[in-house]
């Protein structure tokens, strides 16, 4: 992006440019005296403005609104196809990829499975699964700086039912990827991930081979992280400077939001509490460093299946087993005492976790997430609550998410609109 020398008109029509273009995005549609109204022009300057964004290909006219007799007014609107970006979730089944316009638009969604695959191919498999939304990529070399950064996944359909569209690469910004683990700034590599967990992820310089090989900028990000992302940007985390986001379902994740911002750490390991070592649980001295152990070994989705079961609670899933034992502690009889008690056992355990977090860093609230929470519902969240006050001196309110849909998609195109908006909305400066 051409950055206008301060105090120049470049920097006040760069200036006027973000403010009418913001005022677009949020409010939709305009007619050139409202731009003026919102912005503080005069009309000969928001006439001027209108002229340079319809020039940058930003902004088109969207038809003529009648006024009073013999008044109309010509519409002008946010140009959708100014740029697009990309969103995936990489799982080890699966990718998830979504891709909106420059309006946050989704216009293509694609689910692309990759059972069993291995070896050096993630950038192919990104490729098949951008292409199958509908994007058109290039073969040239992405460029050499990539947006910055800002997460266990609810399950999705195999195909999704957004038709998609056709996006040219060079309308691409940028891309966004959700995976598991985090990638060290020190090496540049995926770590706090194996590659059982993330197949033909361990390679060098994952970002910029990413990048080269799709033919645009890419950013990989922990999809805790983009849940979290989220979670502040629509969810129960919205309003709050501090909090902690706990995710639980096969595996466990956490998330720290400290003054407005996320916390990643030195090494981009912050909220990888499934290796936390934890009270009751064997640590990586006996059993390894990347092997079940901590909090995972506590309460991770197959401890969870075996706490329940020990109760008379069964499930395909730790989700499931959690879903029946709500439904049989809220009947009357030995099953639903045996079905409660397994609940307040996974309580227990999840709350031992977070007492250690909550120690730490003093969280404003607590927001749980992921398929076991969320199937426990209010029930176990209540649970969890109660035994994590009695542990802590602070007592932060623990709340469920309200994230609608799949959370890593959501967090990773705020991130990715965000970057692209900035460059966007800043390309009508003159070089």
């Amino acid at each position: 992006m051409n950055q206008p020398t301060p105090g120049t008109p470049s920097l006040l029509r760069a200036i006027n440019d973000r403010a009418a273009l913001r005022a677009l995005l949020e409010r939709g549609p305009l007619t050139r005296p409202e731009i003026g109204a919102l912005t503080g022009l005069s009309k000969p300057t928001a006439s001027q403005l209108l002229i340079r964004l319809q020039e940058a290909g930003l902004v088109v006219l969207d038809g003529i609104r009648e006024g009073l007799p013999g008044r109309t007014a010509e519409v002008y609107r946010l140009n959708p196809d100014a740029a697009h970006v990309a969103a995936l979730d990489v799982k080890r089944a699966g990718i998830d990829v979504r891709i909106a316009d420059i309006t946050g638009t989704v216009v293509g969604e694609h689910h692309l499975p990759t059972p069993g695959r291995s070896g050096g191919d993630a950038v192919e498999r990104v490729r098949a699964a951008l292409e199958g939304a509908g994007a058109r990529l290039a073969t040239a070399p992405a460029p050499t700086s990539a947006p910055a950064a800002t997460t266990a996944t609810p399950a999705t359909p195999a195909t999704l039912p957004i038709p998609a569209a056709t996006v040219t690469a060079a309308t691409i910004r940028c891309a966004v990827i959700g995976v598991e683990g985090a990638i060290d700034p020190g090496t540049g590599r995926l770590a706090y991930a194996t590659r059982k967990d993330m197949p033909g992820w361990q390679i060098p310089d994952l970002v910029r081979t990413l990048g080269d090989g799709l033919g645009m900028p890419v950013a990989v990000e922990n999809n805790v992280n983009l849940v979290a992302q989220a979670e502040q940007a629509h969810g129960a985390g919205r309003g709050h400077r501090d909090f902690v986001l706990l995710w639980a379902d096969e595996g466990l994740g956490s998330a720290l939001v400290l003054g407005g911002r996320l916390h990643r750490g030195a090494t981009g390991g912050a909220g990888e509490v499934g290796y936390m070592p934890t009270p009751g649980a064997p640590t990586a001295r006996e059993t390894g460093r990347y092997a079940n152990h901590g909090y995972q070994a506590l309460t991770g989705g197959p401890a969870v299946l075996k706490i329940l079961r020990s109760y008379g609670v069964r499930g395909t899933g730790p989700a499931q087993a959690v879903r029946n034992a709500v439904r049989t502690a809220a009947s009357t009889g030995a099953r639903a005492d045996d079905a409660r008690a397994g609940l307040r056992d996974v309580a227990s355990r999840l709350a031992v976790g977070l007492a250690a977090i909550t120690s730490v860093v003093d969280p404003g609230i607590i927001v749980l997430t992921g398929g076991t929470l969320l199937a426990g519902g209010d029930t176990l969240r209540g649970l969890v609550e109660h035994e994590l006050h009695a542990l802590t001196i602070p007592r932060p309110p623990l709340v469920l998410s309200t994230v609608e849909g799949n959370p890593v998609l959501a967090g990773a195109l705020d991130l990715a609109l965000a970057t692209a908006r900035e460059e966007v909305f800043g390309s009508t400066v003159p070089s």
